[in-house]
C-alpha cells in the first residue's frame, strides 16, 4: 500500500512515520510538502506531530489552512483513511476532521513519558487486530494534549463510539489517576462518524521497533494494515 505522510514547517515525527511505514510495515511511504496540491494517489494519508507553524496562535490554526489539507478533506469525505498523531490530531480537529479540541495541558507542564492507553472501540481501524482490554504503552510527548468537547459533543462522540483509545493503567483499568493531562473522560483518541478519519496524543510511531524496547505501537499499525488490505 502507499502512505503519504504530510510535512509541516516545525513537524518533527515525519521520518520516524515513513521510517515505521516503510522500514518496519514494509508499505510505501512518501512525503507530501504542506504546500502540495495532489495526494499522489496515496490509499492513506498520515499527519505526524511536530511543531506546526502558527502554533504561537493556537496548535493546528494555521496549519489547517495549508493547501494540502484541502485535499486531506477532500480524501476523507470520500472515505479516505486518514490518521492524525499528536500535533497531526490537533491539526485534524482544527479542519473540522474530528470532533472536540486539544487544550493545555492540565498542569500546564509538557509532559515526556511512557503512558498506558487501552483500545475502547474494537471495531476501528486502528483497534480491530488488537486485544480487547489489552493496556498498550505508548510514549506521549505535548504540552496541549487535553481532549476537550462539549457536553453534548462528548455524549456524541461516547455513545456512537468514537472514542478509540483511553488512557488507563497497566491492567486497562480508567480511572482519573491514570490520565496525564486532563483529558475529559481519560480520552486519549478518538474517530469521526463515519470511522475514517482517526487522531490520537501518544507515539504509536516511537513504540514500534524493538531497539527502542517497546513494539506495542506495532501492534496499532497491523491493526491498520490488516482492515486496510480488507477493505482497498
Amino acid at each position: 500500500m502507499k502512505f503519504g505522510v504530510i510535512v509541516f514547517p516545525g513537524s518533527n515525527c515525519d521520518d520516524d512515520l515513513v521510517y515505521v511505514l516503510s522500514e518496519v510495515m514494509g508499505q510505501q511511504a512518501i512525503k507530501l510538502w504542506h504546500k502540495d496540491h495532489d495526494l499522489q494517489g496515496c490509499d492513506g494519508v498520515l499527519v505526524p506531530g511536530g511543531f506546526s507553524y502558527g502554533d504561537y496562535l493556537r496548535s493546528g490554526a494555521i496549519a489547517r489552512f495549508s493547501p494540502i489539507m484541502n485535499e486531506v478533506s477532500s480524501f476523507a469525505k470520500k472515505g479516505g483513511f486518514v490518521f492524525g498523531i499528536c500535533n497531526g490530531f490537533q491539526i485534524l480537529t482544527e479542519a473540522g476532521l474530528l470532533p472536540g479540541a486539544l487544550l493545555h495541558n492540565l498542569s500546564q507542564k509538557y509532559i515526556c513519558k511512557n503512558v498506558y492507553i487501552t483500545p475502547v472501540n474494537m471495531q476501528t481501524t486502528l483497534t480491530q487486530s488488537l486485544e480487547p482490554g489489552k493496556a498498550l504503552s505508548i510514549p506521549m510527548a505535548h504540552g496541549e494534549g487535553r481532549f476537550y468537547a462539549p457536553d453534548q459533543v462528548l455524549q456524541s462522540i461516547e455513545a456512537e463510539g468514537q472514542v478509540v483509545f483511553r488512557y488507563t493503567d497497566a491492567e486497562g483499568n480508567s480511572k482519573a489517576e491514570f490520565n496525564p493531562n486532563g483529558s475529559l473522560n481519560n480520552i486519549a483518541g478518538v474517530c469521526n462518524s463515519n470511522r475514517n478519519v482517526f487522531g490520537m496524543m501518544p507515539h504509536p510511531e516511537r513504540a514500534a521497533m524493538p531497539f527502542l524496547g517497546n513494539e506495542d505501537g506495532k501492534l496499532i499499525f497491523q491493526s491498520i494494515l490488516e482492515h486496510l488490505l480488507i477493505t482497498t
